[in-house]
């Protein structure tokens, strides 16, 4: 019987990199994966290891390019592992490597940024992943669970409306999701951080500062203003699912609830996906 498909690698390779500037240190904590495809087929079909790479000899290639390169952002040590895999290994036709980023935020003390203390950024993770082969690659940066919450200025209204509807219309509710949101590049930018930041700006000031009429509506405008701000960008893909915050019924309580008291839940949600892309 044929094998169709075939892949393996090695997942949640945690690494720190410490890049040090005499007391001006520099951390940078990813959490890995790293995935092949490849001649590696016998593996599955005749017992036959010949051409594997063991998942921990991945582990340790991860470690290595940790070691040689401590300064490199996110998107730059992706490609630095990936291409050791291409050129080490013939036998490999593709590398996905993905990671999500635990950022740290310099603490400062006494009015100063002080050079190695850091506070942990609870909000959500950078993330990257890069496929890459031998006749190119694709890189994608962004955000996973990245949290967001606006108590005005949102609606929802005017949708099908049928025997199994029960939610009524209302044109003012606390709007909040966990995003998780993913540009492709399509040139290399003059520094990636510093266009991410940008990037994320851009979909900060639509979903806070404009009326949302809905998360699709919201979606699509951060999109567009991210494409906008960012020329490099090819495309931005979300996934945002709503967490919902009910207003607690306290009538029985002899009490008025006017938009004060709510009950947060994020089960079951909605979860509106989109790419939105240049055309």
């Amino acid at each position: 019987m044929p094998l169709t498909s075939a892949t393996y690698g090695k997942g949640r390779v945690r690494v720190m990199r410490l890049a040090r500037d005499g007391d001006h240190h520099t951390p940078r904590e990813l959490a890995l994966s790293v995935m092949l495809t490849g001649g590696f087929d016998a593996a599955w079909t005749a017992a036959d290891n010949r051409a594997c790479i063991a998942t921990d000899t991945m582990k340790n290639i991860v470690n290595v390019v940790a070691a040689q390169n401590p300064a490199l952002g996110a998107e730059g040590f992706v490609q630095a592992v990936a291409a050791l895999f291409l050129e080490t290994y013939p036998q490999v036709e593709t590398v996905t490597v993905e990671a999500c980023e635990t950022r740290w935020l310099r603490a400062a003390i006494g009015g100063a940024p002080h050079g190695h203390t850091f506070t942990l950024d609870g909000n959500g993770f950078g993330y990257v992943r890069l496929a890459a082969g031998r006749d190119g690659s694709v890189l994608q940066s962004g955000l996973r669970g990245f949290t967001l919450m606006k108590t005005t200025q949102s609606g929802w209204s005017g949708f099908f409306d049928d025997a199994y509807r029960t939610l009524p219309d209302t044109d003012d509710r606390i709007a909040a999701t966990s995003m998780d949101a993913t540009w492709t590049w399509r040139a290399i930018p003059a520094d990636y951080a510093a266009v991410n930041a940008a990037v994320l700006e851009a979909l900060i000031a639509v979903f806070g500062a404009t009326y949302s009429h809905g998360v699709q509506d919201s979606m699509y405008r951060m999109g567009e203003a991210a494409l906008a701000a960012v020329p490099e960008i090819a495309e931005i893909a979300f996934a945002m699912p709503n967490k919902h915050y009910v207003p607690i019924n306290l009538a029985p309580f002899g009490l008025a609830n006017p938009g004060t008291v709510f009950l947060p839940t994020d089960e079951p949600h909605g979860q509106i996906e989109a790419v939105i892309g240049r055309g």
